[in-house]
């Protein structure tokens, strides 16, 4: 049944795997509800498709590195239990597709061989920590930033603050004021900073808080200038912390952290991270800066001899793909993914390359592409061979022929029109028509499939999101125009203005119309987005507005890109966030488990998880009674409130001080093994209280 237990050698992760394979068998046998599967499944990064039957699995890459027996190791899981396909996203994981629920178990087991995880890479916990791909290489920057994104990633896996939060939570790390890891869209942003306290050089981050994209984007707060390295995990513990507690939980549309903010306002909220501050395990959390050794350059290595059967080619690809290091004599060569999407049998050429020629590390970029760091000036012509073999030599990374572009109606359930579809066509226009555009890093052209901005197209100078248009009895595949989105650095950085909806047929149309404009009236040196704002939104409605009419609809608009029949639209439930779990039957069962983990978290001597499962006992307990009694519970605090108000006020039940009381302990003590034990006593005997109860209630109505 298990027959990958004794193949994990870490107990904790032997322990999650063998659990989801016990949950998947309890689903198949009706033993488990569809929603509260799901909430388990998504925690495990395995996430349903548009194709009924299967799945997509998102493999969790901290930062986007990846050495190459991870990439072996990844492009083996694809053949085995995939289609062979690797799927780069904006959060610089790998996902992929058609995956069989039955066999994601085994799959996860393999994975963990080569220390590749998929927890929490999806559903309502802290997702993948992203961060600049040239960190750690970049010439402007005041140190590493991975070694930081790292330790957080370590540090919140499997922290039961944060396993069900209302809805997801994402955190980067910028290495330069650049923000190559744009700080302003997340939930917490940090941009490395130095300052000379007392004559020494002292690490820290700029903060931002409550940013994000979807259908209401916003830009993130400046809550400090310059946070000391020791303080960043405690911070984010204590705004994981207030977010599970006070944030929206029925709403899923006003569920993220962001809306928290703005319902309570900024003081507010910071007001109270610094009261939960008491109640964490660490005051201070240093970071240990002690990069791992590489394997090292071999000064013995024989540089293989080539051909460059293009010397122009070649140079044209050195101009827009490489990055010098601040290592002297090294580059890092940037590769142009297309739409993310690339197969294993390149992957693994790209591994033996990166091990024999490189030191063995690559990084997958926040534009779906993958740099290759820590190449020698005189391997460049080797690599570009190779490379180009591979078809990986594509000039233009991170340029505007560079495009951003979710997976859309591919394989998402959400997915309105056909995202990948347009951007292929799109960038065929841009190769044919506009090649100057190949070294172009200031306009960036972003795609998704619908509103949620999974392509990011909010931050885009020229955005498109899918929609659909309707006429009469029929549908029309569409897409919203945007434009004037884009980091300004630091922290900054503007959202786009919607202008107007086309068919989607007409997007080469709009894109052509939108170059032509700024190149035949744009000042010397005049930026995109400065042209569009000198010449307003008005002028760009007017520019597209020929593209809208539909009063005359030819068989063509009705069928999207890359589709051979009539466009049918079909939305299906999103699990990007995950789904509450409202269910009264498992709530209780729930309570008992988290108890289990807080006696388990007791014995190991790790006081602050056994405390927060007692806290998430409690609530849990509370939450069971007011389903019961069709109370709604739209936050953790409202959970609090209404159980006092409704059961123990009116002496419902039985208790010697109030519920806020009891469960606010956990603000007032210190992380100990003294608190720890007695708060475990009362989440049991609360609990024991509370199933008796419900127990005479059951035996008396029947």
């Amino acid at each position: 049944m298990y027959s990958f237990r004794t193949e994990i050698e870490n107990p904790i992760v032997e322990k999650d795997i063998i659990e989801l394979d016990r949950k998947i068998q309890l689903y198949q046998h009706g033993k488990i509800d569809e929603d509260g599967f799901r909430s388990l499944r998504l925690a495990r990064g395995i996430y349903g498709q548009r194709q009924a039957g299967v799945q997509m699995i998102r493999i969790k890459l901290p930062f986007g590195k990846l050495n190459s027996e991870q990439l072996h190791r990844i492009a083996d899981v694809s053949d085995e239990y995939s289609t062979g396909r690797l799927h780069i996203t904006t959060r610089q994981d790998i996902q992929i597709h058609y995956v069989s629920l039955d066999r994601t178990p085994e799959l996860w087991a393999e994975l963990e061989k080569s220390g590749i995880t998929l927890r929490e890479a999806c559903g309502n916990a802290v997702r993948n920590i992203t961060a600049s791909e040239t960190a750690g290489i970049d010439t402007e920057e005041p140190f590493d930033v991975s070694l930081y994104a790292d330790a957080v990633f370590k540090f919140f896996l499997r922290n039961p603050i944060c396993q069900e939060l209302g809805r997801k939570f994402k955190i980067s790390f910028s290495t330069t004021d650049q923000d190559r890891a744009l700080s302003f869209i997340h939930d917490l942003g940090f941009i490395a900073k130095t300052k000379q306290i007392d004559g020494l050089e002292v690490r820290g981050f700029k903060v931002m808080i409550g940013g994000g994209l979807g259908a209401q984007p916003r830009h993130a707060d400046q809550v400090y200038d310059f946070l000391e390295t020791d303080q960043i995990i405690p911070f984010i513990e204590s705004t994981l912390r207030v977010f599970d507690r006070y944030g929206e939980r029925n709403r899923r549309a006003k569920a993220r952290l962001k809306h928290l903010i703005l319902d309570v306002g900024l003081d507010a909220f910071l007001k109270l991270i610094e009261e939960e501050k008491e109640a964490l395990a660490y005051q201070s959390f240093p970071i240990n800066t002690i990069p791992a050794k590489k394997t090292g350059f071999d000064d013995g290595l024989e540089i293989p001899k080539v051909e460059i059967a293009d010397a122009f080619d070649f140079e044209t690809w050195k101009e827009t793909n490489l990055i010098r290091q601040k290592q002297q004599g090294l580059y890092a060569i940037g590769i142009k993914i297309r739409l993310g999407d690339f197969y294993t049998d390149k992957a693994r050429i790209l591994a033996d390359l990166v091990r024999d020629y490189a030191q063995d590390e690559i990084r997958l970029t926040i534009n779906q592409g993958i740099l290759i760091r820590d190449v020698k000036e005189a391997l460049l012509p080797y690599f570009f061979v190779k490379l180009k073999e591979m078809g990986f030599a594509d000039v233009g990374y991170n340029s505007t022929l560079d495009l951003t572009s979710c997976p859309g109606t591919d394989t998402c359930n959400l997915g309105i029109a056909s995202s990948t579809g347009l951007a292929r066509v799109l960038e065929t226009t841009l190769k044919e028509e506009f090649p100057m555009y190949v070294n172009n890093k200031d306009i960036s052209i972003k795609i998704s499939g619908c509103m949620n901005a999974c392509g990011q197209h909010s931050i885009a100078q020229i955005g498109f999101y899918g929609m659909s248009i309707n006429k009469g009895k029929l549908s029309i595949p569409a897409f919203q125009v945007l434009l004037g989105g884009g980091s300004l650095g630091d922290g900054k950085g503007s959202f786009s203005d919607k202008i107007i909806k086309i068919p989607s047929k007409k997007g080469p149309d709009a894109l052509r119309k939108l170059l032509y404009d700024y190149e035949g009236h744009k000042k010397k040196e005049e930026l995109f987005n400065h042209y569009y704002l000198r010449k307003g939104k008005d002028h760009f409605y007017q520019l597209l507005k020929p593209l809208a009419n539909i009063t005359e609809i030819n068989s063509e608009l009705l069928v999207d890109w890359g589709h051979n029949e009539a466009y049918i639209k079909a939305i299906g439930v999103g699990e990007c966030a995950g789904v509450i779990i409202d269910l009264v039957s498992t709530l209780l069962f729930e309570s008992e488990e988290k108890i289990a983990n807080a006696r388990l978290s007791l014995e190991q001597e790790k006081w602050a998880d056994s405390i927060y499962h007692s806290y998430s006992a409690l609530l849990n307990t509370a939450k069971a009674v007011l389903i019961g009694e069709n109370v709604k519970t739209n936050s953790q605090i409202g959970i609090i409130n209404d159980f006092d108000q409704y059961f123990v006020q009116n002496g419902l039940i039985p208790m010697e001080t109030s519920f806020a009381d009891l469960i606010f302990q956990i603000k007032k003590n210190k992380a100990s093994e003294t608190f720890a034990t007695t708060y475990l006593k009362e989440a049991i005997a609360f609990y024991k209280t509370i199933d008796t109860l419900r127990s005479n209630a059951i035996k008396n109505e029947s």
